[in-house]
């Protein structure tokens, strides 16, 4: 156990932000007390981002907190006001690239008690590593008519010669770039991660057969870094990787394939390594799988550095901002990683037991309450009241 104080920063986040970060807050401080005799010492400083940042320095993202974060290094927030179509780009990805948070790490798995629309959810049990600074999540793009998407699109077409923009007078455009070295670093974590914590397949999600030289390369790159640094070999056609516990399988799919693969066979995958966009898709679609992203957890981490920033996967919600019916486990559970992360697993392992005690009971909040057919072996708790249930079952 790592027996040093630890000094979390958080985010509170936008909507249901203030109604879900004191849960989080609160259920590790529990865990961390109820799981030690000499518990360590957990510190909550707010930094701010979002709307309340707006409010309090007219910046979204001020600089003192990716300071603090920088100096931190380990940081938790709730959900984030994303806009669509004009106006700011998304603060979760700016935090993602100012911090260069290349992995953004998703676990996803089934509790037993919440609603699935697949027959056997408990065969679901990944962990996605989504690359998390590259593709066209790095938001390289001119809009429709711009002086700027013409220039580029004349270039393209004048000087590469490139005659497959079908409307090129009125194309918007945008840029994917994928690098060699952001796809390794992506690659080496999700293979570190496998060989951690015993994983036996490790799967390269992409599009390679249509994107050749991005996606394809994404592909080509993890493999030649299996052969490079991890003596991977191939037999009976397929590579592995040597392993104390038993080698690990390095496999890849297309991802349209992919998707259709994780509902009819999800146990082939454990370990999936893919690029950002995919990555995105992906996640939350195995998210519903397992009760929806309400209950989906989340990080951001640079494993060379060391730097984490950990995050509820949904949004604000604001529908329900305010009226004390927000599910908060995708920000507790988010919380648990970074307990683990810590190294405080007594800490985690609780945290989960508690999960799985209060789900099990039938204790949810509206989002998995308004899904269960049987609703006379369900209760539906408001956020407050979960939260009651939930600090009761840990440790």
């Amino acid at each position: 156990m790592n027996t040093q104080d630890l000094k979390i920063l958080y985010i509170e986040g936008d909507g249901v932000g203030p109604e879900i970060t004191p849960v989080m807050i609160s259920a590790l401080k529990c865990a961390v007390e109820r799981s030690y005799s000499k518990p360590p010492k957990l510190t909550f400083e707010e930094v701010l981002a979002g709307g309340k940042a707006e409010r309090l320095t007219s910046e979204s993202l001020p600089e003192e907190t990716l300071r603090k974060i920088k100096e931190t290094g380990l940081a938790i927030k709730g959900p984030l006001m994303t806009p669509v179509g004009k106006g700011k780009r998304s603060l979760n990805v700016a935090l993602r690239q100012s911090l260069d948070l290349y992995v953004c790490q998703r676990p996803v798995r089934y509790f037993a008690g919440v609603p699935s629309p697949v027959k056997r959810p408990e065969d679901v049990d990944m962990v996605v590593f989504r690359e998390n600074t590259e593709d066209i999540y790095a938001g390289i793009e001119w809009p429709s008519g711009s002086a700027e998407a013409k220039h580029v699109i004349d270039f393209l077409c004048n000087e590469m010669k490139v005659d497959r923009i079908r409307f090129a007078d009125t194309s918007a455009i945008g840029i994917k770039p994928v690098s060699p070295d952001g796809s390794r670093r992506l690659i080496r974590a999700a293979i570190d991660y496998a060989l951690r914590t015993n994983r036996k397949v490790v799967t390269l999600v992409h599009k390679g057969n249509i994107m050749k030289f991005t996606e394809g390369g994404f592909l080509n790159w993890g493999y030649e870094l299996a052969m490079q640094e991890y003596r991977a070999y191939r037999k009976d056609g397929k590579v592995y990787i040597p392993a104390s516990g038993g080698d690990i399988l390095l496999n890849d799919c297309i991802c349209d394939a992919f998707l259709q693969n994780i509902l009819l066979k999800p146990s082939d995958y454990s370990v999936v390594a893919t690029l950002n966009l995919n990555g995105d898709y992906i996640s939350d679609a195995l998210a519903a799988e397992v009760g929806g992203i309400g209950i989906a957890p989340g990080a951001n981490i640079n494993y060379e550095t060391g730097m984490a920033v950990f995050e509820a996967t949904h949004g604000v919600a604001p529908d329900i901002a305010g009226k004390n019916a927000a599910n908060p486990l995708s920000l507790v559970l988010s919380g648990e990683m970074l307990l683990r992360y810590a190294g405080l697993d007594e800490a985690a392992d609780s945290i989960i037991r508690a999960v799985e005690t209060t789900l099990k009971a039938g204790k949810v909040t509206r989002d998995l309450y308004s899904l269960i057919e049987d609703k006379e072996k369900a209760e539906c708790l408001s956020t407050s009241d979960f939260a009651s249930v939930l600090l009761k079952n840990i440790g």
